[in-house]
């Protein structure tokens, strides 16, 4: 099982799920934006990454901008932030096993099943 943080209205996301439907017949599909991470799935996520919750940020994000760009935010208070606006979760993330990419280009996925 492959599974995919996926945002439908976002073109990357879109190609990351093409080429997952190119290579892998048993997908699921995550709508992160319909169904929230708990602060408890992503750090578990950037875990698998590797990666670090800014990392993991979109910084162009307007409301990353209104709301917290200049402030000092902790680490934990960042994953909070995410988890509350997950429009701030880069994306899309694709999991296989314990492993996890940013698929940003779609085609890093095949680094998953090498």
């Amino acid at each position: 099982m492959v599974q995919i943080y996926h945002n439908p209205r976002c073109r990357k996301s879109r190609e990351g799920l093409e080429y997952l439907k190119g290579i892998s017949a048993d997908i699921e599909i995550i709508e992160y934006l319909k169904n929230p991470l708990s602060p408890e799935q992503l750090r578990s996520l950037l875990k698998k990454l590797h990666m670090s919750p800014w990392e993991l940020l979109r910084k162009n994000e307007a409301i990353w901008k209104e709301k917290y760009k200049g402030k000092e935010i902790s680490a934990d208070e960042l994953i909070g932030i995410m988890t509350e606006n997950p429009k701030l979760i880069e994306r899309p993330i694709v999991v296989k096993d314990q492993r996890a990419v940013v698929a940003r280009p779609a085609d890093t996925i095949r680094d998953l099943f090498s």
